[in-house]
């Protein structure tokens, strides 16, 4: 084990990771995984070829029947279809600024031995628990499978640090320090787009894989 260390963000860190934070709803990149990409695109397909037409349509319907502002029918899909076009451009100023990141890539020096994007990383607390996580993007983040934002406070303290390192985490539930025990570059699998139960859908067409 080589001479651990205290990683403390400074100023410029602090800010850079509060500008990190706002990415969201900006148009800095986006820092993805291919099957997380994958997912954002099979989602937004399915908006636009089956949903949206199918919820058009129903709205269609409704305002042929008579007076909008009592048309309950009309109004509950009105509202709908307002939605799911916010959810495609989301969508889309996510894709478009989406910066992919492949955890398997060929990785050389520090690199392979540091923690970045697509890290899978063992550490350990002062009491010796030990946890895995793994660091992707904010569009991917999955408490069940330990996987975090790479904007989070714990991605933040763990970045850079490599085995035997350790880093102090702090957090809105206070300060804690870590000791990184393994770093490791592996696939980190995403769970598929699925279609929501009870979604309007056009018969035509399915999502397919790809653009």
């Amino acid at each position: 084990m080589r001479k651990a260390f205290t990683k403390e963000p400074d100023g410029e860190e602090k800010q850079a990771a509060d500008e990190a934070g706002q990415a969201l709803f900006s148009k800095k990149k986006n820092y993805i995984t291919p099957s997380g990409l994958q997912r954002l695109k099979d989602e937004r397909r399915f908006l636009l070829n089956r949903e949206r037409p199918a919820v058009t349509r129903v709205v269609a319907w409704a305002a042929s029947n008579g007076d909008r502002s009592e048309n309950a029918d009309y109004q509950y899909n009105k509202r709908r279809l307002r939605q799911i076009d916010w959810r495609i451009r989301f969508l889309t100023k996510r894709i478009d600024a989406a910066e992919v990141v492949d955890p398997e890539a060929s990785r050389g020096g520090r690199a392979a031995t540091q923690v970045f994007f697509g890290a899978t990383v063992r550490y350990a607390n002062a009491a010796g628990t030990e946890r895995v996580v793994s660091i992707v993007g904010v569009d991917e983040v999955d408490v069940n499978r330990n996987y975090i934002s790479w904007v989070s406070p714990l991605a933040r303290a763990l970045m850079k640090a490599g085995p035997g390192d350790c880093v102090v985490l702090r957090a809105p539930a206070g300060t804690e320090k870590l000791e990184i025990l393994e770093v490791r570059y592996e696939r980190i699998s995403m769970e598929p787009f699925r279609e929501p139960p009870g979604a309007e859908a056009a018969p035509n067409t399915r999502p397919r894989s790809g653009d």
